[in-house]
């Protein structure tokens, strides 16, 4: 199973998921701002809230997919206020044709001193037993 993992941060946090998906799945982590120009079954997308949403930049990517070179797209991310951005990812992914898993990984990111630490140790394991967990 072929897969990539792509990434959008603003403070790292979700860099450093990125990075433990990736070491678990055998791929790179890159930023979003690298094309996925190779065929994957699976693409692990990294990306948080910013101002309730996700980022123009985020939504720009999935749209820039081609949906005979993405089988599905795997969501995870940090947030420090709110929880999945499932939703606001799958809407895009549905507009270019890409399936989405509804499995999904999220947890705590430090933010202005809110969740100091975070995503921690533990949470980088659990990322990467989560990313095991769809390959396997």
């Amino acid at each position: 199973m072929k897969c990539a993992v792509r990434y959008y941060t603003k403070t790292g946090n979700t860099k450093k998921l990125a990075e433990a998906v990736a070491g678990a799945v055998g791929a790179e982590a890159l930023p979003i701002s690298v094309p996925v120009d190779e065929p994957v079954d699976i693409l692990f997308l990294g990306n948080s809230y910013y101002a309730f949403s996700i980022d123009p930049e985020v939504r720009e990517f999935v749209a820039s997919l081609d949906k005979n070179k993405v089988g599905k797209i795997i969501n995870f991310g940090s947030a420090a206020l709110l929880n999945s951005t499932y939703k606001k990812v799958k809407a895009e992914a549905d507009k270019a044709g890409i399936p989405m898993d509804e499995r999904e990984f999220h947890c705590k990111g430090e933010f202005k001193g809110i969740h100091k630490g975070k995503p921690d140790e533990n949470d980088m394991k659990a990322a990467a037993e989560f990313a095991r967990g769809i390959i396997r």
